[in-house]
Protein backbone atom coordinates (compact mmCIF):
# COMPACT_ATOMS: atom_id res chain seq x y z
CA UNK A 1 0.00 0.00 0.00
CA UNK A 2 1.09 3.54 -0.71
CA UNK A 3 1.77 5.69 2.46
CA UNK A 4 1.58 9.20 0.47
CA UNK A 5 -1.12 11.27 0.27
CA UNK A 6 -2.17 12.21 -3.68
CA UNK A 7 -3.11 15.80 -3.81
CA UNK A 8 -5.74 17.35 -6.30
CA UNK A 9 -3.53 16.60 -9.70
CA UNK A 10 -0.98 15.18 -8.45
CA UNK A 11 0.30 11.97 -8.91
CA UNK A 12 0.45 9.49 -6.20
CA UNK A 13 3.11 6.91 -7.94
CA UNK A 14 5.43 7.67 -10.84
CA UNK A 15 5.80 3.82 -11.91
CA UNK A 16 4.58 3.00 -15.27
CA UNK A 17 1.14 0.41 -15.27
CA UNK A 18 1.24 -2.35 -17.27
CA UNK A 19 -1.23 -0.49 -20.09
CA UNK A 20 -0.32 3.52 -20.81
CA UNK A 21 -4.24 3.62 -20.94
CA UNK A 22 -6.09 5.97 -18.76
CA UNK A 23 -8.75 5.12 -16.70
CA UNK A 24 -11.16 8.03 -15.89
CA UNK A 25 -13.40 7.45 -13.38
CA UNK A 26 -16.07 9.81 -11.97
CA UNK A 27 -16.54 10.19 -8.63
CA UNK A 28 -17.35 13.59 -8.28
CA UNK A 29 -20.87 13.37 -7.17
CA UNK A 30 -23.18 13.72 -3.98
CA UNK A 31 -24.85 10.39 -4.00
CA UNK A 32 -28.41 12.38 -2.65
CA UNK A 33 -29.78 8.37 -2.95
CA UNK A 34 -27.58 6.74 -0.31
CA UNK A 35 -28.53 9.59 2.41
CA UNK A 36 -28.05 10.18 5.11
CA UNK A 37 -24.87 7.78 4.70
CA UNK A 38 -23.21 10.03 2.18
CA UNK A 39 -23.20 13.21 4.25
CA UNK A 40 -19.40 13.02 5.53
CA UNK A 41 -18.15 11.12 2.46
CA UNK A 42 -19.00 10.53 -1.29
CA UNK A 43 -20.82 7.83 -2.37
CA UNK A 44 -17.55 6.38 -4.00
CA UNK A 45 -16.03 6.08 -0.51
CA UNK A 46 -19.01 4.08 0.51
CA UNK A 47 -17.64 0.79 1.65
CA UNK A 48 -18.20 -2.57 0.40
CA UNK A 49 -16.73 -5.72 1.88
CA UNK A 50 -14.79 -2.83 4.36
CA UNK A 51 -13.37 -1.30 0.72
CA UNK A 52 -14.26 1.86 -0.92
CA UNK A 53 -16.82 1.27 -3.34
CA UNK A 54 -14.52 2.96 -6.04
CA UNK A 55 -11.72 0.79 -4.95
CA UNK A 56 -13.20 -2.42 -6.20
CA UNK A 57 -13.87 -0.66 -9.21
CA UNK A 58 -10.52 0.67 -9.57
CA UNK A 59 -9.74 -3.67 -8.78
CA UNK A 60 -11.75 -4.03 -12.10
CA UNK A 61 -9.47 -2.38 -13.94
CA UNK A 62 -5.99 -2.86 -12.63
CA UNK A 63 -6.33 -6.57 -12.25
CA UNK A 64 -6.67 -6.51 -16.07
CA UNK A 65 -3.77 -4.92 -16.16
CA UNK A 66 -5.03 -1.13 -16.39
CA UNK A 67 -2.89 0.63 -13.62
CA UNK A 68 -3.36 4.01 -14.95
CA UNK A 69 -6.30 6.58 -13.05
CA UNK A 70 -8.12 10.18 -13.34
CA UNK A 71 -10.40 10.31 -10.82
CA UNK A 72 -12.58 13.11 -11.61
CA UNK A 73 -13.49 14.14 -8.36
CA UNK A 74 -16.44 16.98 -6.60
CA UNK A 75 -17.84 16.77 -3.52
CA UNK A 76 -15.45 16.02 -0.73
CA UNK A 77 -12.87 15.66 -3.01
CA UNK A 78 -10.01 16.04 -0.33
CA UNK A 79 -11.03 12.91 1.00
CA UNK A 80 -11.28 11.21 -2.67
CA UNK A 81 -7.19 12.80 -2.54
CA UNK A 82 -6.73 10.96 1.04
CA UNK A 83 -7.79 7.66 -0.38
CA UNK A 84 -6.02 7.62 -3.61
CA UNK A 85 -2.27 8.13 -1.63
CA UNK A 86 -3.42 4.78 0.13
CA UNK A 87 -3.84 2.90 -2.82
CA UNK A 88 -0.62 0.41 -4.00
CA UNK A 89 2.24 1.87 -5.57
CA UNK A 90 1.71 0.34 -8.58
CA UNK A 91 -1.02 2.26 -9.62
CA UNK A 92 -0.35 5.48 -11.18
CA UNK A 93 -3.64 7.82 -9.73
CA UNK A 94 -4.34 11.47 -10.45
CA UNK A 95 -7.18 12.99 -8.71
CA UNK A 96 -8.83 16.07 -10.65
CA UNK A 97 -11.29 18.35 -8.78
CA UNK A 98 -13.87 19.26 -11.86
CA UNK A 99 -15.94 21.08 -9.57
CA UNK A 100 -18.49 20.10 -6.87
CA UNK A 101 -21.36 20.50 -8.95
CA UNK A 102 -20.36 19.86 -12.38
CA UNK A 103 -22.17 17.31 -14.81
CA UNK A 104 -20.47 13.77 -15.58
CA UNK A 105 -20.06 15.03 -19.43
CA UNK A 106 -18.61 18.10 -17.90
CA UNK A 107 -15.86 16.38 -15.69
CA UNK A 108 -14.92 14.04 -18.87
CA UNK A 109 -14.03 17.22 -20.49
CA UNK A 110 -12.06 18.83 -17.61
CA UNK A 111 -9.83 15.34 -17.41
CA UNK A 112 -9.04 15.82 -21.45
CA UNK A 113 -5.32 16.42 -20.83
CA UNK A 114 -5.12 13.84 -18.46
CA UNK A 115 -5.37 10.92 -20.67
CA UNK A 116 -3.90 9.57 -24.67
CA UNK A 117 -5.09 8.87 -27.25
CA UNK A 118 -7.62 6.00 -26.50
CA UNK A 119 -8.84 5.71 -22.64
CA UNK A 120 -11.26 4.28 -20.65
CA UNK A 121 -14.03 6.08 -18.89
CA UNK A 122 -16.64 4.44 -16.18
CA UNK A 123 -18.63 5.41 -13.18
CA UNK A 124 -17.24 5.03 -9.35
CA UNK A 125 -20.84 3.08 -8.68
CA UNK A 126 -20.55 0.32 -10.94
CA UNK A 127 -19.14 -3.30 -10.78
CA UNK A 128 -19.50 -5.87 -13.19
CA UNK A 129 -16.86 -8.89 -14.85
CA UNK A 130 -16.39 -7.07 -18.05
CA UNK A 131 -13.47 -8.40 -19.96
CA UNK A 132 -11.59 -5.34 -20.52
CA UNK A 133 -9.10 -6.27 -23.29
CA UNK A 134 -12.25 -7.97 -25.36
CA UNK A 135 -14.38 -4.30 -24.82
CA UNK A 136 -10.99 -2.55 -26.21
CA UNK A 137 -10.50 -5.08 -28.95
CA UNK A 138 -14.56 -4.19 -30.30
CA UNK A 139 -13.57 -0.75 -29.71
CA UNK A 140 -10.67 -0.80 -32.23
CA UNK A 141 -12.80 -2.68 -34.51
CA UNK A 142 -15.13 -0.55 -35.41
CA UNK A 143 -14.68 3.26 -37.31
CA UNK A 144 -16.12 5.42 -34.38
CA UNK A 145 -14.58 7.88 -31.43
CA UNK A 146 -16.83 5.90 -28.60
CA UNK A 147 -18.22 2.85 -27.33
CA UNK A 148 -19.88 1.71 -24.56
CA UNK A 149 -20.97 -1.19 -22.45
CA UNK A 150 -24.54 -2.70 -22.32
CA UNK A 151 -25.56 -4.76 -20.13
CA UNK A 152 -29.74 -6.38 -19.97
CA UNK A 153 -32.03 -3.97 -18.17
CA UNK A 154 -32.38 -5.61 -14.36
CA UNK A 155 -35.99 -5.05 -13.22
CA UNK A 156 -36.61 -3.84 -9.68
CA UNK A 157 -40.08 -5.29 -9.83
CA UNK A 158 -41.64 -8.81 -9.72
CA UNK A 159 -43.30 -9.60 -13.37
CA UNK A 160 -46.65 -11.85 -13.95
CA UNK A 161 -47.11 -14.91 -16.81
CA UNK A 162 -50.52 -14.82 -17.87
CA UNK A 163 -53.05 -17.34 -19.57
CA UNK A 164 -54.69 -15.54 -22.35
CA UNK A 165 -57.92 -15.07 -20.06
CA UNK A 166 -56.01 -13.51 -17.54
CA UNK A 167 -55.13 -16.45 -15.33
CA UNK A 168 -51.96 -16.09 -12.99
CA UNK A 169 -49.18 -18.72 -14.37
CA UNK A 170 -45.91 -17.54 -12.37
CA UNK A 171 -44.32 -15.08 -10.61
CA UNK A 172 -40.91 -13.91 -11.47
CA UNK A 173 -38.81 -11.97 -9.07
CA UNK A 174 -37.16 -8.77 -10.12
CA UNK A 175 -36.24 -11.06 -13.87
CA UNK A 176 -33.52 -9.74 -15.60
CA UNK A 177 -35.25 -8.28 -18.94
CA UNK A 178 -32.99 -9.52 -21.62
CA UNK A 179 -34.84 -7.94 -24.23
CA UNK A 180 -34.04 -4.61 -22.91
CA UNK A 181 -30.33 -3.40 -22.58
CA UNK A 182 -29.26 0.00 -20.79
CA UNK A 183 -26.23 1.89 -20.50
CA UNK A 184 -23.49 0.12 -17.95
CA UNK A 185 -20.76 2.32 -17.88
CA UNK A 186 -17.27 1.28 -18.82
CA UNK A 187 -16.64 3.12 -22.06
CA UNK A 188 -14.13 3.53 -24.32
CA UNK A 189 -12.81 7.00 -25.83
CA UNK A 190 -10.63 8.02 -28.72
CA UNK A 191 -9.22 11.36 -27.54
CA UNK A 192 -10.32 12.71 -31.07
CA UNK A 193 -14.13 12.56 -29.68
CA UNK A 194 -13.28 15.89 -27.85
CA UNK A 195 -13.74 17.40 -30.83
CA UNK A 196 -17.14 16.05 -31.17
CA UNK A 197 -17.94 16.91 -27.36
CA UNK A 198 -21.16 18.62 -27.07
CA UNK A 199 -23.19 19.30 -23.32
CA UNK A 200 -22.44 18.77 -20.28
CA UNK A 201 -24.38 16.16 -19.05
CA UNK A 202 -22.84 12.86 -20.55
CA UNK A 203 -26.06 10.78 -20.86
CA UNK A 204 -28.12 13.07 -22.07
CA UNK A 205 -26.53 15.42 -23.92
CA UNK A 206 -23.11 13.88 -25.36
CA UNK A 207 -23.70 10.12 -26.33
CA UNK A 208 -27.06 10.66 -27.62
CA UNK A 209 -25.32 13.39 -30.08
CA UNK A 210 -22.79 11.34 -30.36
CA UNK A 211 -25.26 8.26 -31.58
CA UNK A 212 -26.88 11.20 -33.70
CA UNK A 213 -22.78 11.51 -35.58
CA UNK A 214 -22.63 7.67 -36.24
CA UNK A 215 -19.77 7.73 -33.31
CA UNK A 216 -20.77 5.91 -30.81
CA UNK A 217 -21.19 1.66 -30.52
CA UNK A 218 -22.67 -0.46 -28.03
CA UNK A 219 -20.43 -3.53 -26.30
CA UNK A 220 -22.55 -6.47 -25.12
CA UNK A 221 -21.86 -7.35 -21.98
CA UNK A 222 -24.08 -10.52 -20.88
CA UNK A 223 -21.90 -10.96 -17.18
CA UNK A 224 -22.04 -9.78 -14.07
CA UNK A 225 -22.78 -6.01 -14.18
CA UNK A 226 -24.63 -4.36 -10.72
CA UNK A 227 -24.72 -0.60 -9.42
CA UNK A 228 -24.66 0.58 -6.21
CA UNK A 229 -26.74 3.32 -5.73
CA UNK A 230 -28.18 3.40 -2.13
CA UNK A 231 -26.87 2.46 0.82
CA UNK A 232 -28.91 -0.98 0.68
CA UNK A 233 -27.13 -1.86 -2.71
CA UNK A 234 -23.44 -1.33 -0.99
CA UNK A 235 -24.79 -4.48 1.67
CA UNK A 236 -26.34 -6.41 -0.98
CA UNK A 237 -22.57 -6.19 -3.22
CA UNK A 238 -21.09 -6.99 0.34
CA UNK A 239 -22.79 -10.13 0.68
CA UNK A 240 -21.16 -11.31 -2.80
CA UNK A 241 -17.79 -10.78 -1.91
CA UNK A 242 -18.53 -14.02 0.69
CA UNK A 243 -17.24 -16.31 0.45
CA UNK A 244 -14.35 -15.70 -2.09
CA UNK A 245 -13.22 -13.37 -4.42
CA UNK A 246 -16.64 -11.12 -5.82
CA UNK A 247 -18.13 -11.77 -9.05
CA UNK A 248 -16.84 -8.74 -10.85
CA UNK A 249 -13.25 -9.99 -10.89
CA UNK A 250 -13.85 -12.87 -12.98
CA UNK A 251 -11.51 -11.40 -15.63
CA UNK A 252 -8.25 -10.81 -13.54
CA UNK A 253 -5.41 -11.79 -16.17
CA UNK A 254 -2.27 -10.78 -13.19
Amino acid sequence: MGNGRAGIGAVASNREGVSGIETVILCGGKGTRAYPHTIEVPKPLLEVDGRPVLEHVMRIYAEQGFERFVLAAGYRSDLVSDFAGKLPDSWQTIVRDTGEETNTGGRVWRCRHDVGDTFFVTYADGLGDVDLHELLAFHRSHPGAATLTTVPLPSQYGTLELDGDGRVRDFKEKPVLREHRINAGFFVFDKRVFELWEGEDLEREVLPRLGAAGELFAFAHDGFWKSMDTYKESLDLTQLCRPGPPPWLRHSRV
